[in-house]
């Protein structure tokens, strides 16, 4: 059963998407398992630009069924945003298939995201406020409303009237905000039921019988490892779980129906929003990865924030997600440096303690406090974009690699060197 997970091994941001179109050309199905439209994956074609927030990245390949699995959050005016606007550029979008079990993103949600940022202040987390993470909190406390619920309207309303009704109290008496209209909200989600019904599907059986049948399925993460709920740089996190171990909930199948997992790894490292980032740069220096690497949020345009390759929060990543295989984005943004730093150690020196930490540290106050310790190694001028093999590349390129091969302890199977579907070298072959 050939199964492979591609998740985030940073902050987000990583290059995800262009590393699922180049699987998906040789795939049958691509499985989305968590998040929501607060993540953004972008792939350049011979047809252009395309971003997405929520329809998997396989989309583009008329032979591949892309699947929303039940671990997504969905806000249905978003999605059918997608939807149109695939449809808008030739694509028919019949190959897209939606769990009915995944939960919506309702007004409320969104409404109640900003009002918890706008309450924290200067503690805010730096959401991208569009009700991610309360559609995952009424999912926890079984408020939720689910894509099944769209179908039968009586359902729908019945649990719109109970959700609506504390919300309302929540956001008017709490937060001294508007409220929403029920039966304009019950209007526009029964819109949504007819635009969507034929893609709504159990997704959890379709992916079980390509696997019967020996296709390859990609299951596609969204945001990164240190992004995540419980493992990741806490509160600054997202609302679900972006690790591999995800794909098997958000998705429906067993641990054992997976049996690769390719952790994606800029050759830098960037994060958007607040929360602690070791490596980070500023100055001339940060501005030449934001201004090269078009650093800039797929969702929100946000600028990000940008460092050296850490390779503690890698080595994390690589423990976490049981990686087999690394796929590194954007080496061609480090060509015409000097030099190049690599984080491969942190100190911490705080009320007397010294620790030289090489594995992650275990509190999250210490990490706020940690400074990096960097190896040095030469740079390259070369324009890398036209490399193909790995002798393509200049020498200072390869060792950059054999580094992180030797610190991560797995393979790396992709480099990309350019935003082209094409602009890619495989060191192993495949």
């Amino acid at each position: 059963m050939p199964a492979t997970v591609v998740v985030g091994t940073q902050w987000g941001d990583e290059g995800k998407g262009r590393v699922i179109d180049n699987l998906a050309e040789k795939s049958q199905m691509v499985v989305r398992f968590q998040g929501g439209n607060n993540a953004g994956h972008t792939i350049v074609n011979e047809a252009g630009e395309f971003k997405f927030h929520l329809i998997p990245s396989g989309i583009l390949y008329p032979h591949v069924t892309a699947v929303i699995g039940n671990g997504v959050v969905i806000d249905p005016r978003v999605l059918c945003q997608e939807i149109d606007a695939l449809r808008g550029r030739g694509y028919s979008c019949d190959n897209l298939r939606l769990s009915s079990n995944a939960h919506l993103i309702m007004p409320y949600h969104i409404l109640l995201d900003a009002a918890y940022e706008t309450q924290l202040g200067k503690r805010k987390i730096g959401t991208t406020r569009r009700g991610i993470g309360p559609a995952y909190t009424d999912k926890a406390a079984r408020l939720g409303i689910r894509v099944q619920d769209l179908a039968d309207k009586k359902i729908l309303r019945q649990k719109l009237d109970t959700a609506i009704g504390v919300k309302n109290d929540l956001l008017e008496k709490v937060y001294n905000s508007p409220g929403v209209d029920p039966f304009e909200v019950m209007e526009q989600y029964a819109a949504y039921a007819d635009k969507l019904g034929p893609y709504i599907a159990d997704t959890s059986l379709l992916i079980d019988k390509a696997l019967k049948r020996g296709e390859k399925v990609l299951f596609e993460g969204a945001q990164g490892t240190m992004l995540d709920i419980d493992h990741g740089t806490y509160p600054f996190v997202t609302s679900s779980n972006p690790i591999a171990g995800s794909a098997c909930v958000g998705a429906g199948v067993g641990p054992t129906a997976i049996n690769e997992v390719i952790g994606v790894c800029k050759a830098y490292t960037t994060r958007v929003g607040e929360g602690p980032f070791p490596t980070e740069l500023e100055g001339a220096l940060g501005d030449h990865f934001v201004n090269k690497g078009i650093e800039f949020g797929t969702t929100t345009g946000r600028k990000r924030r940008c460092g050296w390759l850490d390779l503690v929060v890698l080595k994390y990543a690589v423990r976490l997600n049981g990686l087999t295989g690394l796929a590194i984005t954007k080496l061609d943004v480090l060509s015409g440096l000097d030099q190049i730093n690599v984080c491969s150690m942190y100190e911490y020196d705080q009320d007397g303690n010294h620790i030289n930490f090489t594995d992650f540290p275990p509190h999250q106050s210490q990490f706020y406090h940690c400074r990096p310790v960097y190896q040095t190694l030469p740079g390259w001028k070369e324009d890398i974009t036209g490399a193909r093999m790995l002798s393509d590349l200049p020498v200072e390129a390869r060792d950059y690699l054999d580094l992180i091969v030797e610190e991560a302890g797995v393979p790396v199977k992709i480099v990309s060197v350019g935003p082209g579907r094409d602009e890619v070298v495989e060191p192993d072959g495949n």
